[in-house]
């Protein structure tokens, strides 16, 4: 049975929907225009390599700044990497994109192959505990948002060499509370649903399907007993598919 929004359960996982939708849909955008689509799942994989290999070498418990700083390391290693290929091989910057991905993601399996609950936690880093997301954990979100909008709205002049490194951050920060898919879902369904469409009114836009998809989301998880990660990014397909059939028709 569908009941009302439940805010003692799920108002810190909203917030926290909200704080990753605020810089993911200006970096998807960015993405889109860029043409390098499959590096927000490239640098999320890559700080989730960061998050195994800091568990395992017992650094720190989860959710720790030990941790943390080992999932940032990763993903500006990672964004270094980037920046670096795109200067020296900008045709081929899609494809080394998508093998660094492969090979965090292997590098990920193999970590994890004599770990006894190994499947477990890579099913959560992929997915997501989004439901258990507390309030001590929005802060440091909140903050990491806030610092890496200032920048990009303000520092136009630095926007093309910044872009690498504040899209890691904004990866990093988010893969460990909503997980890998979410991460990708946030930065492109809403971008592409408004696409072409001018920077104002379509940030506006993707702010709202991103918001809607995690609030719907959510939602519906409880009382359908299904997982809040999954079936978020069911729904942001759903309200990117739905706005783009509105463009059409208009």
């Amino acid at each position: 049975m569908i009941t009302g929004f439940d805010w003692s359960i799920l108002g810190a996982p909203l917030l926290a929907g909200m704080i990753v939708v605020s810089t993911h849909v200006v970096f998807g955008r960015e993405v889109l225009r860029r043409g390098i689509i499959f590096i927000d799942l490239t640098i999320a994989q890559v700080a989730a390599v960061g998050v195994i290999l800091a568990e395992m070498l017992e650094l720190g418990a989860q959710q720790g700044w030990q941790v943390q700083a080992a999932a940032g390391l990763a993903a500006l290693t990672a964004a270094s990497l980037l920046a670096w290929t795109e200067r020296n091989w900008p045709l081929r910057q899609e494809a080394l994109i998508g093998s660094l991905y492969v090979v965090a993601a292997c590098a990920a399996i193999l970590l994890l192959a004599n770990n006894p609950h190994g499947h477990e936690h890579l099913a959560e880093l992929l997915a997501g505990q989004i439901l258990w997301v507390n309030h001590a954990q929005l802060l440091p979100l909140a903050v990491s948002s806030a610092l890496i909008l200032l920048a990009w709205f303000f520092g136009h002049r630095w926007r093309s060499r910044m872009f690498y490194f504040l899209f890691a951050i904004a990866v990093m920060a988010s893969v460990q509370v909503v997980g890998v898919f979410l991460v990708f879902a946030s930065l492109i369904l809403p971008a592409l649903a408004c696409a072409g469409l001018p920077d104002r009114r379509g940030l506006v836009i993707g702010w709202v399907i991103g918001l809607g998809g995690y609030a719907l989301g959510l939602w519906l998880s409880v009382p359908l007993d299904l997982p809040a990660g999954p079936l978020i990014v069911c729904l942001l397909a759903t309200l990117a598919l739905l706005f783009t059939g509105l463009r059409r028709l208009t």
